[in-house]
């Protein structure tokens, strides 16, 4: 598909990027500027970094394609086509890729030698709806979110029916045995734990305003009620990241000026910066040889940015 014209900014510190509170100010680096590295996407997602790699994957749902960015030589390829139309992505501990696909609604591992191991696709006998976004625990545990929006058509899924509520679910590292640990969550999008694992952060995007709401995890796997810790208003919160300091860095984006980008809070909930991009940012990793380079999946590219911080392991 044609590709659009980046000019970064000539200015330094870069206007794109805006302190909302005083707490910003730490964060952004007065060097560093926004970059394009990579164009020609239809929906990019899920990013992952692999620091032993120095490479990013992430994917191109309508183009049903997993792409990978090298760091050092900044080539752009095609790591895995046809994918089965991959959206979040993230590593185990033990460095293997583990991928929501919606068209198969189901969610896989990629072993060392590259084949592929279905680790769920069904509960309690009935198929899964699409699942989104992944994170591993400490634990190995690995927790998904399974909303329905990849059977709404063919362009980011396959469309059919929801069978099952959107639910949250956790694989167990042992038994591989699948539990719905939240249920029925308005639209579960991305998720992230605080850097203690003691909280799990989940964007409601079926609920209006769009929130993103915290659960108390209790005994490493339970969650509690939840609760509404931010109000998106006009905003569309998806896929996010936390730091070591436990700020939440959002993809965000209602293809609104001044809203597309990434929006960053600090563990109470304020919202303290934005980065803006010309087109909304869908999920987001942290990346580079010391995981201070934010690497921002958005619409039809991919975007960077140096920031004085570290993502949270």
């Amino acid at each position: 598909m044609p590709d659009f014209p980046w000019q970064p900014s000539l200015r330094t510190p870069d206007p794109a990027v805006r302190e909302l509170d005083p707490r910003f100010s730490h964060y952004r680096l007065a060097h560093a500027k926004v970059e394009r590295v990579a164009g020609g996407l239809r929906w990019a997602e899920g990013p992952v970094w692999f620091g032993d790699a120095r490479h990013v994957l992430f994917t191109d749902l309508p183009n049903d394609r997993i792409l990978k960015w090298d760091e050092q030589s900044g080539a752009l390829s095609v790591f895995r086509y046809p994918s089965d139309q991959a959206n979040g992505m993230t590593r185990d501990r033990q460095g293997r890729l583990i991928v929501c696909e919606h068209g198969g609604r189901r969610v896989t591992r990629t072993e060392y030698d590259g084949s592929q191991t279905v680790l769920a696709n069904h509960f309690k006998g009935l198929p899964l709806n699409s699942p989104n976004d992944v994170v591993v625990k400490s634990d190995d545990s690995i927790w998904f979110t399974d909303p329905p929006f990849g059977l709404a058509s063919d362009y980011m899924g396959q469309k059919g029916c929801a069978q099952l509520p959107a639910n949250i679910y956790r694989i167990d590292p042992l038994s591989g045995e699948l539990s719905c640990v939240a249920e029925d969550v308005q639209g579960p999008n991305g998720l992230a734990f605080s850097p203690d694992e003691k909280i799990l952060y989940v964007v409601e995007s079926r609920a209006r305003p769009r929130t993103i709401k915290t659960f108390n995890v209790t005994e490493g796997q339970v969650l509690d009620a939840g609760k509404v810790l931010i109000d998106a208003g006009v905003g569309t919160p998806d896929g996010f990241r936390i730091d070591v300091d436990g700020n939440l860095w959002c993809g965000w984006g209602t293809g609104e000026a001044g809203l597309d980008g990434v929006r960053i809070f600090a563990p109470d909930g304020t919202a303290i910066g934005h980065i803006d991009l010309p087109e909304r940012c869908a999920n987001l990793c942290f990346g580079g040889p010391k995981r201070n380079r934010l690497l921002m999946a958005s619409t039809t590219s991919l975007y960077s940015l140096y920031v004085n911080t570290h993502g949270a392991t």
